[in-house]
């Protein structure tokens, strides 16, 4: 009796034509039957954005050869929503979003439409994955993120995640002979120092361009950001649970409201 094939969906947040999703969609084919919807467009820095007052186009594509597959004029988390409701009718077996083209580690997975595409995927009870390299470069070489995104997604197939979680993976932008391996890690203590460039267009208004310098303040060796740094892959499980359980205790010895 022949064993049912996974159901996995890709998507991203770089766009239906990137050569990160390409990629991904590579890794997993052997792993299951494979749908793919992502943006018809860029949608770097979109976080979890989701589209409500306009609606959303959902067209077929032929980009991925035989695979299915849908570019959406929405966000990645309405990719999401779209492949479960209207292209795959349920839930895959696994979601992976990526491969990303630059990082996503630390504090970047607050602003990250591929994490945020994951995390929607884990939100519905999907086991989920963001993949990302580090390397902005159109012509980046993604054969080491191929493999570690198969090893990953393979595994996670395998054992399944602990509930309410997914993962956030990066892979350090070096050949493959000259990776580690996998470390599985905490989310560096790591922030943009922001500024904004003010320019004035022709009219003689003022208009702004966001720039800024990423900054490490964890000098521990658990962190993604050591991994990264160190040539390994940083494997961070991540919770959609925002809640400050520690801080329960404290605000309950509160007196609100005079009481």
């Amino acid at each position: 009796m022949k064993t049912k094939k996974p159901t996995i969906l890709v998507t991203n947040d770089d766009g239906i034509t990137a050569p990160g999703i390409q990629a991904l969609i590579e890794a997993m084919k052997p792993l299951g039957h494979v749908f793919v919807v992502a943006p018809d467009s860029p949608q770097s820095g979109m976080g979890h954005a989701i589209t409500i007052n306009k609606p959303l186009r959902l067209d077929k594509t032929t980009y991925h050869g035989e695979v299915i597959g849908y570019q959406c004029s929405g966000t990645p988390v309405d990719c999401v929503k779209l492949a479960i409701d209207k292209i795959i009718h349920g839930k895959p077996d696994l979601c992976v979003s990526g491969i990303n083209h630059g990082s996503n580690s630390s504090i970047n997975v607050i602003y990250s439409g591929t994490m945020s595409a994951a995390m929607e995927g884990g939100i519905e009870g999907i086991p989920s994955i963001g993949f990302s390299l580090l390397n902005y470069s159109l012509d980046a070489d993604f054969t080491p993120a191929k493999k570690y995104a198969q090893i990953i997604a393979a595994n996670v197939l395998k054992h399944g995640l602990p509930e309410g979680t997914l993962l956030n993976v990066n892979i350090p932008d070096k050949k493959l002979k000259q990776i580690k391996g996998i470390k599985v890690c905490r989310q560096a203590n790591a922030k943009w120092q922001e500024e904004f460039d003010e320019r004035m267009d022709p009219y003689k208004r003022k208009y702004y361009w966001l720039t800024g310098k990423f900054q490490n303040y964890d000098k521990g060796t658990d962190t993604d950001e050591w991994a990264l740094d160190n040539n390994y892959v940083s494997v961070v499980p991540v919770q959609f649970d925002f809640t400050a359980h520690h801080a329960i205790p404290i605000l309950n010895k509160w007196k609100f409201n005079g009481k």
